[in-house]
């Protein structure tokens, strides 16, 4: 899929936004991927997961299971499994620490894919990771549908973005938007 063409659907679902807003991060952006807003229609959803999977096959991939975090990447997640023909589990933070619950497990040595929708300073991602890591699987890549690093972000693994942009970020104490007195709103899953 064209980059181009899947910023056409962001802004077509309204879910490219521009403005003033607080990332999960705790980073503030005039821009903001609110992937949701194409994820709630299933052909769509199907349709980006099987972009991804692409790459994953084109690549010679071998994944026993998909692991996204919550809540994001719930969706992408699930889909990509149903792509990959594989299971789709989630991360859910518990007192502020990602972890499996649920009942969800992952076998030593099994190979799992990372699905996100949305990377920004991939602090989500590595978590995700570094949970895997420490119960035995082996990461063997990350995929999301947008990165607004451009590729800056290292996970040590291959990686694929639909999507790929260098988006400013800004700490709150830096942002320009809040030292012209505008009002930031926080549209993402982690409070």
């Amino acid at each position: 899929m064209q980059q181009e063409k899947l910023k056409e659907l962001f802004k077509k679902n309204r879910a490219l936004l521009n403005g003033h807003f607080k990332l999960s991060s705790g980073l503030h952006s005039d821009t903001y991927f609110q992937s949701a807003l194409i994820l709630q229609y299933p052909r769509e959803a199907a349709n980006l997961a099987q972009e991804l999977a692409k790459e994953i096959k084109k690549n010679n991939i071998a994944v026993d299971a998909v692991v996204s975090p919550a809540l994001g990447g719930i969706i992408i997640g699930h889909e990509m499994g149903r792509a990959l023909n594989t299971r789709a589990i989630f991360t859910e933070r518990v007192d502020g620490k990602v972890s499996l619950r649920r009942g969800f497990s992952v076998n030593d040595g099994e190979r799992v894919l990372v699905v996100e929708d949305v990377i920004t300073t991939g602090l989500s991602t590595r978590e995700v990771i570094d949970v895997l890591k420490s119960i035995g699987a082996k990461v063997v890549a990350v995929v999301s549908l947008v990165d607004r690093s451009a590729k800056k972000i290292d996970f040590g693994i291959p990686r694929f973005s639909l999507l790929s942009l260098e988006i400013k970020n800004y700490k709150e104490e830096e942002c320009s938007l809040c030292k012209e007195g505008s009002i930031v709103i926080k549209p993402g899953s982690r409070k």
